[in-house]
């Protein structure tokens, strides 16, 4: 095992997938790496060792990468973070792109298997057409184009999101070496020369987030949910669930057209500024100034998951596996941090943040006033930036929350969802700071 892990070390060596700015970073990633392959099966290393010694000896260090975390769902999930770090050398950045754009660890065959043994006699009820290619693969799922109809009713189109075949096999065992690698990075002994701040914690949100995508049942009732809340919106849709063609492995929605939000009607830029309150209205808006006592919205917003219909001037808005809700009170005080960020009143924003905040119940201490004590230091040192800088106004929320116990679990993704809607804006009403148009 420890051999196979060298072997995997030797053929991707760190050097190459970590720039020299960030050389710091070398020896966490290089343990990294380390831990998670020499834990791994027998199996499934012998696999990727062979399959690596297999390829050409040219192949670039980051299709290496690429195919050494391929039906390794967990891994994939972090990739897909990191894809989107501007600091990443560029060709590893394009490379891990793959994991949203152009992953391919499943056959057609695979697929269409699984929605045969889910939906039987179902599809012949329903005169179900699969395409005979995989339309798009995800980290966990893949996607497939299908025909279908309802008696005396005209054939529709509909897509199949199903769960790929290798995921319920290898999820444990890839939750167990993410948990198992924060506590391993996360401990004292390993002289990184800087803080690993809270690094078990956001690995075990990134497990909490993968397990989330592989809640079929969950984000079906969250489509649902979904489109009553957007059905009085206009220009706003998401896909329409179809229940009969549903299963726990297998996700059946209408088939939305369109193009990325951010590659919209790219010689009308006037048209951009309307687009961008679209894309407001859509991910902020209408989940904030929801009537309704608990109110879902989309906590993943990026481009790939906004599509726009141009023909009919709609945003759509898809992929809702990873979303969170905000309770009325938990919405006021969401509107009460951007008021007073706008209106830079530094007390206003930690009594906003405060409001949110959730003890952390390991903790023994009283959350609230403890909070307010840190705040009340963490203040003196971080000035708020003007509110059009939102990369400051993000930092400095950061430097705020990072040292203290406490978590704001559906506001921060609130807020994080919110800085992402404004970057789209901004590219789209060529207006803002510089350095806000990465969404892509």
């Amino acid at each position: 095992m420890l051999q196979n892990a060298t072997t995997i070390a030797a053929l991707v060596p760190v050097e190459t997938l970590v720039p020299e700015p960030q050389a710091a970073w070398r020896p966490l990633v290089r343990d990294a790496m380390g831990f998670i392959f020499s834990e791994l099966s027998r199996e499934r290393l012998t696999a990727k060792v062979l399959e690596q010694m297999g390829l050409p000896a040219e192949t670039p260090p980051e299709q290496r990468l690429i195919r050494l975390i391929a039906k390794m769902p967990g891994l994939q999930k972090l990739g897909q973070v990191l894809a989107r770090h501007r600091r990443l050398a560029a060709p590893v950045r394009e490379a891990l792109c793959q994991l949203e754009n152009g992953m391919a660890d499943v056959t057609a065959e695979e697929i269409r298997a699984i929605v045969t043994e889910d939906l039987g006699p179902r599809l012949k009820m329903y005169g179900v057409q699969i395409e005979p290619s995989v339309h798009k693969e995800g980290s966990a799922s893949a996607i497939v184009k299908f025909t279908w109809r309802k008696a005396r009713r005209e054939p529709e189109e509909g897509v199949f999101k199903v769960l790929k075949p290798y995921v319920p096999e290898n999820f444990a065992e890839d939750m167990n070496r993410l948990q198992g690698l924060g506590e391993y990075l996360g401990s004292r002994d390993r002289g990184y020369g800087f803080a690993v701040r809270d690094l078990q914690e956001m690995i075990s949100e990134v497990r909490l987030l993968l397990e989330h995508e592989l809640d079929f049942p969950r984000e079906q009732a969250t489509l649902i949910e979904a489109a009553r809340m957007y059905r009085s919106s206009f220009g706003i849709r998401v896909p329409r669930l179809i229940r009969p063609l549903c299963s726990r492995r297998i996700t059946a929605m209408t088939a939305e057209h369109g193009v990325k939000v951010t590659e919209a009607f790219p010689r009308a830029p006037l048209r951009h500024t309307g687009i961008a309150r679209q894309v407001i209205e859509a991910l902020i808006a209408v989940p904030l100034f929801s009537a309704q006592p608990e109110a879902v919205f989309h906590a993943d917003p990026h481009a790939g998951n906004l599509l726009y219909n141009e023909p009919h001037r709609e945003l759509v808005i898809l992929d809702w596996a990873l979303t969170d809700r905000l309770s009325l009170a938990a919405r006021r005080q969401v509107v009460m941090l951007a008021v007073m960020t706008v209106l830079r009143k530094p007390a206003g924003v930690a009594e906003a943040i405060c409001a949110l905040a959730k003890p952390d119940r390991r903790s023994h201490r009283t959350s609230q006033s403890w909070l307010r004590r840190g705040h009340d230091t963490g203040l003196r040192s971080c000035c708020l930036p003007h509110p059009r800088d939102l990369n400051g106004v993000r930092e400095c929320y950061t430097q705020l929350a990072c040292p203290y116990p406490w978590r704001i679990s559906g506001p921060g993704c609130m807020a994080d969802s919110s800085f992402r809607a404004r970057r789209i804006m901004t590219r789209h009403a060529g207006s803002g700071t510089a350095g806000l148009t990465d969404i892509q």
